[in-house]
Formats: structure tokens, sequence, C-alpha cells
């Protein structure tokens, strides 16, 4: 009913290489009755799944359990490695409010699947963002530092104690960080080089926390071109070249658009250039309507699927890759 409330779940699993392994972790989810399973997104670089599923509040937090224990069962992190961080083999669990539901609803929802892990599995879980105990344990970057590798060290710190679960490394699943958050786009910008230096540099140019350098003076902090940004370079061999990996926090802040400008700038300014783009999972249709407005002349009457298209051309979303939009746009996926 359109007045249902509709959580979507983002979970993102540290397997992006074994399509046996990515079919049994979507059909757990996919079992889980009142559930859709909208979309599967793997990066064999990356060595990392993100499933996009949504539903009722109840069932969506469910499908998430049902996934942890397919994790639990499949993956183990001693033999995992990639290109993105990552503190575990159920990495980042976030849960987004799309429709007659609340922020705070989806935290609730975090905080009992988060508990249900933890005491099923043995696993030590963080809370982030809306669901965070801790106001200062908010952000996802804090709570993965130093990943897989470096997480039992950081289980003796006082601050860094799990939220839900024990002070100690699960042998094969590491720790899982669980949450609630508004929407966010994950979207990778490559680069007409190999250069993940150059990647690098870049990213810590755009994103809003910039960068420290050392200077006569001591410190200096610089701050980033990008406000709600967070961005980092790495390398991709198949597809041979660095990509600047952004996550895009409220678009209404920084559009696609504009993100795509400021790359790109400084992009040339390192003497390469920005050959395409690709969308990592579910985008809102508002970004891509706003991306479109910016690219078409007078585009406040153009209907949706001509903005969309504009978008896509003008972003390069399919230049990696083909782009359906009837999969890639939220609401489009949701009416299927």
């Amino acid at each position: 009913m359109p007045d249902d409330p509709i959580v979507e779940c983002v979970p993102n699993v540290s397997e992006g290489r074994d399509p046996a392994v990515i079919a049994a972790l979507a059909a757990a989810v996919a079992a889980m009755p009142g559930v859709r399973l909208l979309h599967v997104d793997s990066g064999v670089d990356a060595h990392r799944t993100v499933f996009t599923f949504v539903g009722p509040p109840e069932p969506v937090g469910d499908a998430a359990i049902a996934l942890g224990r397919e994790v639990a069962a499949r993956i183990d992190m001693r033999r995992q490695r990639g290109a993105h961080p990552r503190l575990g083999a159920l990495d980042v669990c976030p849960f987004v409010p799309v429709r007659a539901t609340s922020i705070e609803r989806c935290a609730r929802l975090a905080r009992r699947v988060g508990a249900t892990l933890a005491h099923d599995l043995g696993l030590p879980v963080y809370l982030y963002e809306a669901a965070a105990f801790d106001p200062t344990r908010r952000a996802l970057p804090l709570l993965r530092r130093g990943e897989f590798e470096g997480l039992a060290d950081r289980l003796r710190d006082p601050r860094f104690v799990p939220d839900f679960g024990p002070r100690l490394a699960h042998p094969t699943m590491g720790a899982a960080i669980v949450g609630a958050r508004p929407f966010l786009i994950a979207w990778n910008l490559s680069l007409d080089t190999s250069d993940v230096d150059l990647a690098r540099s870049i990213a810590r140019r755009v994103r809003t926390s910039g960068q420290t350098t050392r200077e006569r003076s001591g410190l200096a902090r610089h701050p980033g071109l990008l406000p709600a940004v967070r961005a980092v370079g790495w390398g991709m061999p198949s597809y041979g070249h660095a990509q600047v990996s952004l996550n895009l926090l409220d678009v209404t802040v920084t559009p696609m658009h504009t993100a795509w400008r400021v790359v790109s700038e400084e992009a040339e300014a390192h003497g390469t250039r920005v050959i395409g783009s690709e969308l990592i999972g579910l985008v809102p249709l508002e970004a891509l309507r706003a991306a479109g407005r910016a690219a078409v002349a007078g585009g406040q009457d153009t209907p949706d699927a001509a903005l969309v298209a504009a978008a896509v051309r003008s972003l390069r979303l399919d230049a990696l890759g083909p782009f359906d939009s009837s999969r890639r746009v939220l609401e489009w996926a949701m009416d299927r």
C-alpha cells in the first residue's frame, strides 16, 4: 500500500569474486517474505558486494540477520584482500528510511539487528550514524580505521569497546558495523590513468575532511573542496585505471553534477581527465533529476525519463558498462 512504511537496507559484504557465494547470500535475502531484493552489485577489484533490498521494517531487519548468518558460514576474512577498506565480512549494514517511516525507526531496527548478530554469531558489532549510542562514534571511517588486520589491537582500546558482542575479533568475520542513515550515493569516477597516488591526491583535495600537510610552522589542515563528501583513491586493475571513489552524503549540499565538475577540474590540473563513472547500488530519482536539469537548458519542464537520460550522458554513467535506469533508479526499481 502507498502509505505502508518501507525501509531500504544496503549491506556491504566483503566478497566480490565468488559467484556461488554471492548467489547464496542473495538467496538468503530473497527468501525472506515481504522483502524485495532489488540489486546486487559486485566488484572484483574491491572484493565487495553491495546488496539493496526493501520492505517493511521488521522483515527487512530479519533479512539482514539471515544475510549475516549466511556470511558467517561462507566468508573467511583471513583470506580476503581487496581495494576497499573493510572491518569485517559483513562490513557495514545501514538501514535507510524510504517511505512513511523515520530515521529514528531505522535506528531502533539497526540496534535490534546488531544485538541479534552479536548474540547469535559471537560477533563484535559497532553502531554508527543515527543508531550510534556514542555521538563521538557516528562516523563510519572512524570505526573502520585499522581495518580487519588491526581489529584485535583496537579492541584492546577502551574507547573502541563494541556496542554489542565480545571484545574479541570473530576469527573469520572480524566485526560488523550496523547503523541508520539517510540516502547516500556511492559513486566511482574513473581517471584516464592507472596512477593510484594521483587518484588519492585528488580524493584528498575534494573530500570534506581535506588533508593535513607538514609545513615549517607545523602541521596544517586544509579543508576539502566539496562539503558532505567522503573520498578515497584506488586502483582498479580490471579496468586498467585508477578511480576517485566518492560517498555523497547529502546531494542537496553537493549534487552529482557539482562533484563531477570539481573532480574533473582537479583531474585536469593533475594532467589527466575523468573518462566515466559508475554508481554502486541504486540512486534516488531526485539526484539524477538534478544532474539532468544541470545538463539540459530550460530543463525545469523536462520529463523525468529525459532528465535521467541527460544525467547518464553528462556523468558518463554508462562508460564502464550498461546503465539500465529502470533497475538503477530506486523508485523505478521498486515499481518494477
